[in-house]
Order: C-alpha cells, then sequence, then structure tokens
C-alpha cells in the first residue's frame, strides 16, 4: 500500500518499529461504505481478503482512534489510519552510529547497504526507523538523503518545527559535503580536476546517465589523496546533489569507484554482499547553524577498507 496525505501529521496511531502509521483522506465519490471504497483503492495491490481481514481485525481506525466498520456510509473528507504490514526484511548487519546529539538534530554514521528513509522493498531496515526506536525520538526525520549504498554521515532533525531550517541549507548549497571513494589510480589522469555535466536519473531505471552536451547541471571537485599500487583514495567535493552524482563523475573519468553494482555497467540484481560494499563515504558536513550562527564541521567515524590483496 502506498502512502497518502501529508507528512508530519499526528495521528492516534503510535509508531510500529519506528514507521509511521498511513493516513488516508477520503476522497470525494461515489461509494456507498467503506468497505467499498478501501478494496477498490487497496484490493487490486493487496487483495479484497486482506482489506476485510483488516477491517474485521480493527486495523482502520478514525481520527478518534476507534476501529472502523466496513459497513459505515461512506463519508468524503473523512480521515482513517492504519500500519502497513511490512515484509519479511533481512537485518544489515552493521549498527547506526550517532556521531552528534543536541536538542534539534542528529549526526549520524549510516554503515553500507542500509536506507536513509522506509522506500520500496526497505522499510524497517532504514537508519530513520532504527534510530527513532533505539534513540527513543518518534519525530526524527532527516534533512537530506544519502544513498543506500553509500555510508556515512546523514543530518537528522529532532523536532518537526525545526526541520525546515536545516533543510533549507541543503537546498540553498550553504552546506560543504566532502566525501571519500576508493578507486582505480590513473597515472595520466590530471588531478585535481572540476567535472561538470548535465546527469538524468529516471523514476524506475536504475541508473542515471549523461546527456552529453546539454547545459551542466551537476558539479564535483576531484582530488587525489593516496595511491597504493593500482589503486588510490579520493576526495571529492559535491558542489550539487544530482542522484548517484560522484558514482557517474567518477566513471566517466574512467575510474569507477570499486564495487560499484551501477557504474560503468549495472549488474544483474542479487543479494547484497555485505563483504563488497561500494567504497564511497559522506566523511564531513560543515555548515553555519541556522539557530546559534555557530560553525560546525562534523567528521565520520568510519573508514573505507582497501580491497585484500
Amino acid at each position: 500500500m502506498r502512502r497518502r496525505g501529508g507528512r508530519g501529521v499526528a495521528g492516534p496511531l503510535g509508531q510500529r518499529d519506528g514507521v509511521d502509521a498511513v493516513r488516508v483522506r477520503l476522497p470525494v465519490g461515489g461509494w456507498a461504505t467503506l468497505r467499498e471504497h478501501l478494496v477498490e483503492r487497496y484490493g487490486p495491490v493487496i487483495g479484497a481478503g486482506r482489506v476485510d481481514a483488516m477491517l474485521a481485525r480493527g486495523e482502520f481506525v478514525g481520527a478518534d482512534g476507534r476501529p472502523v466498520a466496513g459497513g459505515e456510509p461512506y463519508a468524503a473528507g473523512r480521515t482513517l489510519w492504519f500500519h502497513r504490514e511490512f515484509p519479511p526484511e533481512e537485518r544489515v548487519p552493521f549498527e547506526v552510529g550517532v556521531v552528534h546529539r543536541d536538542e534539534r538534530i542528529v549526526v549520524a554514521d549510516k554503515p553500507h547497504f542500509l536506507a536513509t528513509t522506509p522506500r520500496g522493498r526497505h522499510v524497517t531496515q532504514t537508519a530513520l526507523a532504527r534510530l527513532r526506536r533505539d534513540l527513543g525520538l518518534p519525530h526524527l526525520q532527516p534533512a537530506h538523503r544519502l544513498d543506500r549504498l553509500t555510508a556515512g554521515l546523514v543530518l537528522f532533525v529532532v523536532r518537526p518545527e525545526d526541520r525546515g531550517a536545516y533543510q533549507t541549507l541543503f537546498r540553498d548549497r550553504r552546506v560543504r559535503k566532502e566525501y571519500e571513494a576508493l578507486a582505480p589510480y590513473d597515472p595520466d589522469l590530471a588531478l585535481p580536476a572540476t567535472v561538470r555535466s548535465h546527469i538524468v536519473k529516471e523514476r524506475g531505471v536504475v541508473a542515471a546517465y549523461e546527456v552529453p552536451g546539454a547545459e551542466p547541471n551537476s558539479e564535483s571537485r576531484v582530488e587525489l589523496v593516496e595511491r597504493r599500487d593500482s589503486l588510490a583514495r579520493y576526495r571529492l567535493l559535491p558542489e550539487t546533489g544530482r542522484t548517484h552524482q560522484l558514482r557517474v563523475h567518477m566513471s566517466a573519468l574512467g575510474v569507477p569507484i570499486l564495487d560499484d553494482p551501477l557504474y560503468p555497467e549495472v549488474r544483474e540484481d542479487g543479494p547484497d554482499d555485505h563483504g563488497r560494499p561500494l567504497r564511497l563515504l559522506a566523511r564531513a558536513l560543515e555548515f553555519t547553524d541556522p539557530y546559534d550562527g555557530s560553525p560546525v564541521r562534523f567528521e565520520s567515524r568510519l573508514r573505507l577498507a582497501w580491497p585484500a590483496g
């Protein structure tokens, strides 16, 4: 079932495994009963039988928290709430570290393979759900996102009223982000270099791509930090925040990030190999705090491991 309705709206149901209940606002329509609408809305996805079972168990509730009956008259504009049934998820065997915590923000060290927020088949196995449960912060929300396969720093906001100020920092590019990557060493690649290109990420397509000749919408600076034989450690400084931007730019330079399953070629989808993470780390976040004006810098405690051998 897809979540409908506005985010951050308090409802009668508490969180389950760190995940909010779904809010359903009933639209204008000609349904006679609640059941007719719910079966038409969710039956194609989960089946009419499961909708009936949820109604029988009292899993759809009204704004007062009381279960609703399928035979109740339909009323447009009414709000219902329910919890999704989560499919079994394999636990990502790495913990979420906390680099900083105060009354407004939590800066977390997200491990490889853990999504930032619930999406698709990753719901309870996300950094947001884990932190809400482990820290007892039910209103926690991210100010930005980090790819599931990328490790490192993510800034979360504790209180809903503070979220806009921190999101605006990222939207207006007032956060200096520093990444680190392990990739092949190319003696012919002149560094440091600034890469600019037009990146497109289509919905439903796993890999992004560059459009030659189009107006650039992405910019990254790439610096060489250290060389070890045929491999090197790079510092990556993105000026913009396109999806997969650093992975696309490193591949375009001919030095794709180690163990990248998408660039330069999409590998066949399969179970995560936790022993071969994408060697990309969000290493530092630096900005001026929007509330007290103090300059802050946070650094990840995680480290990228050089491949054995």
